[in-house]
């Protein structure tokens, strides 16, 4: 027995309307083929569905039991066609995402948020971890999509490199806060926030004070350079921070309450990455999500562009 869904759809309709004519009418279909597709069903099943008499159909009992039964063949295949639909145009589906924390707090969730609009059904999960913890998660393919600091190529992973450069960011009032660029000898000796010893940053913002022989003054050791921007507008410090933690804070932060960015130099280098996994196919919603992701941190690097030239 083959039966087809063309062949369910037609039985329910004749029995909704009690008449080949009618069903024949709503299906869109001759009468004839209407007649054969059920002679046809009639002969697959080996049963009898209709009784005729007199020019009118009487469904049999085996008829409304087979009924039942396309109706819950038909619902599910219909629930599947509009939830495919919703897929399809990205307001369904599932998209798992991990961030490094620079890009947890406003950023991504930002970004989000937009990505989100009108698509209601489309479930998220949103996590930060450290760069290292995300690549694995991307590798394993327990995530779709990673945003995280740049790792070492590998075959497991797909990732689009961005090499984006650190910023200075200063108290309103600094002195320094009118230099277009700002150097280790104009740092010298000043009280600084600086990532953790084998942080990038950090060996890369020492080494050019090294090498200018101006004193290096690491006053605060950080994971995040997020909590640096407070002790920044405290006083107490100045910072080398990545861009996005620099781009989060102009994102958020009031006119009259926003830090001063200044370009620093020699360039110190944050390379960020997208991560996908290298051995699965993306979703539709991953697809769209990146493209959003792409040009987000576009739109930053112009952004902090304009920052850093407006002075």
């Amino acid at each position: 027995m083959n039966l087809s869904f063309r062949q369910m759809m037609t039985f329910r309709e004749v029995m909704r309307s009690g008449s080949i004519t009618e069903a024949a009418r709503a299906l869109g279909r001759t009468q004839p083929a209407v007649s054969t597709m059920i002679r046809t069903l009639e002969d697959q099943l080996g049963l009898r569905l209709f009784l005729r008499s007199h020019g009118k159909l009487a469904p049999t009992p085996e008829a409304r039991f087979f009924l039942e039964e396309c109706e819950e063949i038909l619902a599910r295949v219909e629930r599947t066609e509009r939830t495919m639909d919703r897929v399809s145009a990205l307001q369904s589906g599932k998209l798992k995402l991990a961030s490094h924390p620079a890009a947890s707090s406003v950023f991504l969730p930002r970004l989000l948020t937009r990505f989100l609009e009108g698509k209601d059904d489309l479930e998220v999960s949103f996590i930060m971890r450290s760069s290292d913890v995300i690549e694995d998660l991307i590798a394993s393919q327990q995530f779709d999509v990673g945003f995280s600091e740049t790792p070492a190529p590998r075959a497991s992973i797909r990732q689009v490199d961005y090499d984006l450069e650190c910023v200075c960011v200063l108290p309103p009032d600094d002195p320094l806060a009118s230099r277009h660029a700002i150097t280790p000898t104009d740092l010298d000796g000043r009280s600084m926030a600086v990532l953790f010893d084998q942080h990038p940053t950090a060996i890369q913002t020492e080494a050019a004070f090294r090498a200018a022989g101006a004193r290096f003054n690491k006053r605060l050791e950080l994971r995040t350079f997020l909590p640096g921007l407070q002790f920044v507008a405290a006083g107490v410090c100045v910072i080398v921070s990545d861009m996005i933690t620099a781009y989060s804070h102009l994102m958020q932060a009031p006119q009259d309450a926003r830090l001063v960015i200044r370009r620093f130099r020699p360039r110190i280098s944050n390379s960020v990455s997208i991560l996908t996994p290298g051995y699965a196919t993306q979703s539709l919603a991953a697809r769209a999500f990146i493209s959003d992701l792409e040009a987000a941190v576009e739109r930053m690097r112009a952004e902090i562009e304009r920052e850093l030239t407006a002075h």
